[in-house]
């Protein structure tokens, strides 16, 4: 999807506002740069991690820049702690803000999920117990988030590989109270949803039955990794470095069948391949979306 719009061609913003209706993106890397601008009809949109993007400029943004320039655009965020015992950092919160209102990203999303304690910063997407005080702290701070950026954002549900006892919330029912609550939609990643499902042997279509698909704005899909735990049982890791499995495949289509032809990114964040491949398992996607034969419902 190309366009012949300029920066400040619509409505005088910054850049041309595109749809993404019945469209599949791909994760955004540098190193796929040329390739995508010269490919006539890559992908429907692209998604950049904003921690890639927290500085003021130089490489990064003039990348991101020429990209957006040509098409929609989702920013998701890494590292802002939604799940965190301390507050939320202001100067990432105010960095985050200042890339929404920079770039003007088609949807917006955040993690259920912790990494912060004190000072330190972790790399990895850490669990939460789902109780009463959690559920309080975490709409806390997504109302704080939504309210820095002037729109609401998408919370997508985690992977897991371990389960809190002092739990007193079904994940399911604890992201639709969030939903409520907060006003946010929600990014169903089904890759998660089958590690965390393997991983603690229930039934993914069970799961997806619970799910609020009525508030799910974005999807995503990604590979995982089978490693053995401590006691030589199959441990799947939400690794990213892959392509997505027939499994989760089977899912996504399911939840299309649902819900409808909701945009959706294929993620690819390590042993990135070259720019056919992944172009390849968007494409993939987007064929499946456009299976979906209902009357457009929503997200256009």
């Amino acid at each position: 999807m190309t366009s012949s719009s300029t920066p400040e061609s619509v409505n005088g913003a910054r850049f041309p506002a595109l749809s993404l209706a019945r469209r599949a993106g791909a994760s955004f890397k540098p190193q796929h740069l040329n390739a995508i601008l010269e490919d006539t009809d890559p992908v429907g949109f692209f998604e950049v991690h904003a921690e890639n993007l927290m500085g003021a400029g130089g490489a990064p943004h003039a990348a991101f820049a020429s990209i957006r320039e040509r098409y929609p655009v989702s920013l998701h965020g890494v590292c802002m702690s939604i799940g965190g015992l301390q507050p939320l950092d202001q100067t990432h919160l105010d960095r985050f803000a200042a890339l929404v209102r920079r770039y003007e990203p088609a949807l917006i999303s955040e993690h259920l999920a912790w990494s912060t304690h004190e000072t330190t910063y972790y790399n990895d997407l850490l669990p939460l117990p789902y109780t009463d005080e959690t559920l309080a702290r975490v709409c806390e701070h997504i109302d704080q988030v939504q309210e820095a950026i002037g729109r609401p954002i998408l919370l997508e549900n985690p992977s897991t590989y371990l389960l809190f006892t002092e739990s007193t919330w079904e994940e399911t029912a604890f992201i639709r109270e969030i939903a409520e609550r907060t006003g946010c939609g929600l990014l169903l990643d089904v890759n998660n949803v089958f590690v965390s499902a393997t991983n603690h042997n229930f039934s993914a279509l069970e799961y997806l039955d619970r799910f609020p698909l009525d508030k799910v704005g974005e999807i995503h899909l990604a590979g995982h990794d089978e490693q053995d735990d401590d006691e030589g049982e199959k441990l799947l890791i939400d690794s990213h470095d892959g392509p997505v499995s027939d499994a989760v495949w089977k899912l996504y289509e399911i939840v299309i069948r649902r819900a409808g032809p909701i945009p959706t990114l294929v993620e690819w964040d390590d042993e990135i391949p070259d720019w056919p491949i992944l172009k390849a398992e968007a494409e993939a996607a987007e064929a499946i979306l456009n299976a979906w034969d209902a009357p457009e419902k929503r997200y256009a």
